[in-house]
């Protein structure tokens, strides 16, 4: 995870690119209404472990959300959910860079923040941006290097126009690689978009979300994240809107706490219902990461509450396994809130085809990481849909993957 190696000084505002606040301007985003009396009698019927509490949402979805400038609006993006086993690996899907709009596959990821696409890239296997079919394309001479969870890439920064659909951005700085680490050129997608907040941005550039918002190219300052489980098609990013037909529930909220990462609070977890020791961690909300990571005292004591697990060093740092035939329910616990992950999704398979023991989704930091820093990645983000406020807020509906 060494895109949070800094996280302890990101998090403690060190070194942080100034704020923009893009979204002032933008009217309060609510969920539809009609979502909250479906939600109300599904909750009355499954038991949710949920509930709403904010008595103001009633307002319109992608429909009636009112324009702030003329032309303005939403666009949904359209995710192929990569899967290698019974792991659904990352989520990319098409954007168009230049005056001729070559489409690339890019990987979304809320958990950094900067754009990056191959151009003359030596190394790389996947298809490239062509800057000499692009009339407004701008190359500069300062470089840029981006460190991922796993691999690492390196160019210069540049500039061109960049959409999604038919809405985009002119002059949107991004990283122009000539180089990726091989790990990275082993995925479908050719580059990322980065959907944090650009304070973190490495160029020292607003995002492209951020762009959109600026120009009041879109209807709300929101983007809402469906993600699909083991299904290639399906998933979606809709910018500037929220899409009623991946929840089944109320969006309930939660604070942002740093507008660096998309970070909020985490009380917890817990196991049939009850509660670890009570931990006051920071969680990054990362669509870019695919499991859930603790701390490693959290992790212990999380582990500590299912009956026969074990580490499980074979497989790497932080790895634990339980045996298959335990039944269990598996629940963070977000502002005082419990949510339930899916267990499919926590559970990674058996360690071997004979074998009694599974590997478990949730794994330990280790060193080297802010001790109360948490990242909840796709396997929880598959069983909630998920909005992103430039507000400040992080709101999570149950998924229609989970009806």
């Amino acid at each position: 995870m060494a895109k949070y190696a800094n996280a302890g000084k990101v998090l403690a505002g060190v070194g942080l690119n100034p704020e923009t606040h893009p979204e002032r301007g933008y009217p309060k985003f609510n969920p539809p209404s009609f979502l909250l009396s479906e939600a109300a009698r599904s909750s009355s019927s499954n038991g949710s472990e949920h509930a709403l509490d904010d008595a103001n949402a009633s307002a319109a979805g992608i429909i009636g959300v009112p324009a702030v400038a003329p032309g303005s609006g939403a666009v949904q993006m359209p995710l192929t959910d990569e899967i290698s086993g019974s792991l659904d690996v990352l989520y990319y899907g098409s954007m168009h860079f230049g005056t001729n709009q070559t489409t690339l596959q890019i990987d979304v990821d809320t958990g950094s923040a900067d754009l990056w696409v191959p151009v003359q890239c030596r190394n790389c296997d996947r298809e490239q941006y062509d800057t000499g079919q692009s009339s407004t394309y701008v190359a500069s001479k300062a470089k840029c290097k981006i460190v991922y969870g796993t691999g690492q890439v390196a160019g210069t920064l540049a500039q061109d126009t960049v959409s999604v659909g038919p809405i985009g951005v002119n002059n949107q700085t991004f990283c122009a690689v000539h180089k990726v680490s091989e790990d990275l050129n082993q995925e479908p997608n050719s580059g990322l978009l980065g959907l944090a907040f650009g304070s973190i941005a490495q160029s020292g550039k607003p995002t492209l979300f951020e762009n959109l918002l600026a120009q009041k190219k879109l209807s709300a300052s929101i983007f809402s994240v469906h993600l699909t489980r083991l299904s290639q098609r399906g998933s979606e990013v809709c910018f500037g809107c929220f899409d009623p037909t991946k929840a089944v529930g109320p969006v309930v909220w939660n604070p942002v706490i740093s507008r660096t990462y998309w970070s909020i609070a985490m009380d917890g977890l817990s196991v049939n219902g009850t509660q670890c020791p009570p931990a006051n961690l920071t969680a990054a909300v990362d669509t870019g990461t695919s499991l859930i990571y603790l701390p490693t005292d959290v992790a212990t004591d999380f582990y500590g509450l299912i009956p026969g697990s074990a580490t499980a060093v074979q497989y790497g740092a932080g790895f634990y396994t339980f045996p298959c035939d335990t039944p269990f329910s598996v629940s963070l616990i977000l502002g005082g809130q419990a949510y339930s992950v899916h267990p499919a999704d926590f559970n990674l398979g058996r360690t071997d085809d004979d074998s009694d023991n599974c590997v478990g989704g949730i794994l330990a930091l280790g060193n080297g990481f802010p001790p109360d820093l948490a990242i909840i990645g796709d396997e929880f983000l598959k069983s909630w849909y998920s909005v992103f406020d430039y507000s400040g807020r992080v709101g999570f509906a149950p998924s229609v993957n989970n009806k």
